[in-house]
């Protein structure tokens, strides 16, 4: 049976259009809005569509406290069609992570913690032992389409006295296996200017809207520091990650002022700031970015398109006649939204992006 989107609005289309999923999933036709009949049909009118938001760090692993949560709770339930575990799981507990894919309707994909034991500790780079060079590349070799990249989290709580250490491990491991990282920035030690200089092009800094004073990317005249702007020319990715402690408005003023651009915006979602705040759902963080001023399409692009291309799977960040339909349903409304940073400030949002629904793998999940 056909299921159709019936007069949905594209951002790269100024007419609404009809979206046929085919018996198979498979998007079957992109029709003059209002012209498709017959099948099972939801009236789009007012709604976007694009292709499925793509989180780029989420903690999906419910049994770890307290950075875990259900996989199709911080996916299909919010229209996330996909969702990167950022480094939940290292070589000891990866393949656990692998077998939960089996149930969840949500795609997961994976950043292999460069810590055997992922988040089984909140200081898991403190003793270097734990970051085995020969477990995690019999890991990546064990699920190669599954581990997309490497996480390390470079904060003084997470590392203890090991210094920079963990992250030129890390780096070693990534050269050595082909993966990008994705490094956690946090509170010293250690601090930035040591951290990015070691970041190479397609790496990624997550939380780079951080308000952490001593520990920021921008200085005390809200100026970008140096060593950002030379890991920018590097190729160096930015990403937001929300999370409980890593957001802040006016850090994010800053960062527009000067036209440094995220590149990914991220939850990193979990149970405790999902039920309780600041993230709630990449819905939710999404429409700070609109409170910001950044354009709608801009906003999408950063879940769908952009990550989709640093995974190197161009087709989770488009709708094509023809390939399996991989979509979210949202839309803008003029309903104001009270807002909460990372640092306790609140503000009111005119306009709210929420999720109304998810397509994929064959099967609609409403929000």
């Amino acid at each position: 049976m056909e299921f159709i989107w019936r007069n949905v609005k594209l951002l790269d289309r100024s007419e609404t259009v009809d979206i046929v999923m085919d018996a198979n999933g498979r998007i079957a036709e992109l029709a003059d809005a209002c012209t498709v009949t017959g099948g099972r049909m939801i009236d789009c009118t007012g709604m976007y569509a694009s292709s499925g938001w793509i989180d780029l760090h989420v903690h999906a692993v419910p049994g770890l406290a307290p950075y875990g949560d259900e996989i199709d709770e911080i996916g299909v339930r919010h229209g996330v069609t996909t969702i990167v575990d950022a480094g939940s799981c290292g070589a000891d507990r990866i393949d656990e992570l692998a077998a939960s894919r089996a149930e969840a309707k949500t795609r997961v994909l994976a950043l292999l913690n460069v810590s055997r034991l992922g988040l089984q500790r909140v200081d898991e780079l403190s003793e270097l032992q734990w970051i085995d060079r020969e477990e995690a590349l019999q890991a990546i070799a064990r699920h190669p389409a599954f581990i997309v990249g490497l996480k390390a989290r470079m904060s003084g709580s997470v590392i203890g006295n090991s210094g920079l250490e963990p992250l030129r491990l890390a780096r070693v491991l990534s050269e050595e296996s082909g993966l990008p990282l994705m490094v956690h920035i946090g509170s010293r030690p250690p601090g930035v200017e040591e951290i990015l200089p070691l970041l190479r092009e397609r790496d990624v800094v997550t939380h780079y809207l951080n308000g952490k004073r001593d520990n920021r990317l921008f200085d005390h005249n809200g100026e970008p520091l140096p060593v950002l702007m030379e890991a920018l020319d590097r190729g160096v990715r930015l990403d937001v990650g929300h999370g409980t402690a890593s957001f802040s408005f006016e850090v994010a003023e800053m960062a527009k002022r000067w036209g440094i651009r995220f590149d990914t915006i991220s939850t990193d979602i979990y149970r405790g700031n999902r039920l309780n705040g600041p993230v709630h759902s990449l819905s939710r963080v999404l429409t700070k970015f609109l409170l910001l001023g950044y354009p709608l399409e801009e906003i999408i692009a950063a879940v769908t398109s952009r990550p989709a291309g640093w995974l190197g799977r161009p087709e989770l960040g488009r709708i094509r006649v023809g390939e399996p339909a991989n979509l979210t349903l949202f839309e803008v409304s003029d309903r104001p939204s009270e807002l909460l940073d990372s640092e306790g400030e609140k503000r009111t949002a005119g306009q709210t992006i929420k999720a109304r629904g998810a397509y994929i793998n064959g099967q609609y999940f409403a929000c």
